[in-house]
């Protein structure tokens, strides 16, 4: 299967960013993508404010239609960011749609960072679900989320095939992309897809660095830093198998030793 990631800008205009959304879903198409991923609040933007997001959250509906339009013009599956109604601040949320405009999946990122997260959106309280695609098993996490070890190895453990992941990413952060992106990947034998935004938000100066990693964490498409830009992977299946033949965490995991998970002990 190939996967698209949308490397950009933000934009506020919700109107402009689905327009855009469109012209990058045809170049994807047209490379050959069966799938493409935005980053993390592609419709209207992520350093904007509460009043803003929960703005957003209330024209829910007619994006998430729109989205649909999109897919089903270009007969691709998307998987794109945005806000939801929550039941105090919205959610900060990514949805997966099929090439027909079929929902597969609605996920609420769980871990937020930082003042701004907390400020504007509401965490979600459970994982996200797999959804099928192709023949493939997909999760889905957001930004923050893929920091965290458990998250991936929790969505790994359900089967996933692949892990997709919008993000607004900063600098100083490139090491989240660099590193633990690539980590995660090998340490659970999946491809992950993390896709970014480039440009200046606010105070926030975004790092790019969009990649796709194949099990063996390896990269299989990496964008700059600063630049637009549609990647495209061929994610192999036969790699895959491959991969899981040789690296066996998730079989020897030994988790009678591990217990419940504890909270800190030492001083934060």
């Amino acid at each position: 299967m190939k996967i698209a990631l949308w490397q950009t800008p933000p934009h506020h205009d919700v109107q402009a960013a689905l327009e855009q959304l469109s012209k990058a879903a045809q170049h994807a198409k047209a490379a050959g993508a069966q799938l493409m991923a935005t980053p993390e609040m592609a419709l209207g933007g992520y350093n904007i404010g509460p009043d803003k997001c929960a703005d957003l959250a209330t024209q829910a509906d007619g994006l998430i239609a729109a989205i649909k339009d999109i897919a089903t013009q270009h007969d691709i599956a998307l998987v794109a960011g945005l806000a939801l109604p929550g039941p105090d601040r919205p959610f900060n949320a990514a949805i997966a749609v099929d090439g027909s405009g079929n929902d597969l999946c609605r996920y609420h990122k769980t871990h937020l960072y930082g003042d701004v997260d907390r400020a504007q959106f509401t965490a979600g309280n459970a994982l996200s679900p797999l959804f099928d695609l192709h023949g493939w098993r997909i999760g889905l996490a957001i930004c923050y989320d893929v920091e965290f070890p458990e998250v991936t190895r929790s969505i790994s453990l359900q089967g996933a095939d692949l892990i997709l992941v919008p993000t607004a990413n900063m600098a100083p952060f490139t090491s989240v992309a660099t590193r633990l992106v690539p980590a995660r990947a090998e340490e659970n034998a999946v491809f992950l897809a993390y896709c970014n935004y480039v440009g200046q938000e606010g105070s926030f100066a975004y790092c790019g660095l969009s990649c796709v990693c194949g099990p063996d964490g390896n990269d299989l498409a990496r964008g700059t830093a600063s630049g637009t830009d549609v990647l495209i992977a061929d994610l192999d299946r036969a790699a895959l198998a491959d991969c899981r033949a040789v690296l066996t965490h998730l079989t020897d995991r030994r988790p009678e030793l591990y217990g419940a998970q504890k909270e800190l002990s030492h001083d934060e």
